[in-house]
């Protein structure tokens, strides 16, 4: 399973009735929004988890660059 950044929540359509649920995954979340929370008062695990995405994200483009290269 992909690591979480929030809790999954169920959300209700007004109209329809039908309900859907949206998941946070890390891999979803945007890198300014990561960083933001690897620089604040977060709790360690949360912070932790930002900080092994933003550097997954970073090997990720650098291999994806020397393969361009080619």
């Amino acid at each position: 399973m992909p690591e979480k950044f929030k809790p999954s929540e169920k959300i209700r359509d007004k109209q329809t009735g039908k309900v859907f649920t949206r998941h946070y995954y890390l891999k979803n979340t945007p890198t300014a929004e990561l960083e933001k929370i690897v620089n604040s008062k977060a709790r360690p695990k949360l912070r932790i988890k930002c900080a092994r995405e933003i550097s997954r994200r970073k090997n990720a483009n650098e291999l994806f660059t020397k393969r361009s290269d080619r």
